[in-house]
């Protein structure tokens, strides 16, 4: 054979063998085939769906905005109970001395507080503890509602452990009070 001879031409590569990464994504793009697909003699029956019908939806819509919006007044009112209740211990705190005579009148101790130079500390760190305490829980419970879950508890929970933090802080004082160690050693003596 000689050079003269002209070559029969190779067949187009048809899967990509020796196209370029360009030619293979323009042929992903484009059908291998123009002929139409053949459809199947008989389609599968179609089930139903097994969907509740739409007023149900709308029912279950309207139950899940209900709940929202009993758990957001529920919360609120929870929250809002909570500040009254923190402005009315500020006003506990400014006379301590009157405080602990009433805490003294309830668990039977006769006599008067007079500690009030070694409470003064401890009446500041529980008010930063209280005011903190519900700050705090006011934060998370806001940004509960906003997620849109259950904050009806958090409030009890915030209240109920920073109450436990305050009334800790607030009963170390009384054990260097004399009226409350003389109380003490009149049980001690006297147990009945």
């Amino acid at each position: 054979m000689s050079d003269s001879t002209p070559r029969p031409e190779r067949p187009r590569p048809q899967y990509g063998e020796y196209a370029s990464a360009q030619e293979q994504r323009a042929r992903i793009r484009t059908p291998l085939y123009d002929e139409p697909v053949a459809a199947s003699p008989t389609p599968a029956p179609v089930r139903p769906a097994l969907t509740p019908p739409a007023r149900w939806a709308s029912s279950d819509a309207q139950k899940t905005a209900a709940r929202q919006s009993v758990n957001r007044m529920i919360t609120i009112a929870l929250l809002a109970y909570g500040a009254f209740e923190v402005v009315r211990s500020v006003f506990g705190f400014l006379d301590p001395t009157a405080t602990y005579d009433a805490l003294y009148r309830m668990i039977g101790v006769p006599g008067s507080f007079s500690a009030t130079s070694a409470v003064q500390p401890w009446l500041t760190i529980s008010l930063v503890v209280l005011i903190g305490g519900y700050l705090v829980t006011a934060l998370v419970s806001v940004l509960a509602m906003r997620a849109g879950r259950r904050s009806w508890w958090i409030p009890l929970v915030g209240a109920v452990v920073t109450y436990a933090v305050v009334s800790v802080l607030l009963t170390v004082p009384v054990y260097g009070d004399p009226a409350f160690q003389e109380y003490l050693s009149g049980l001690l003596e006297n147990p009945q």
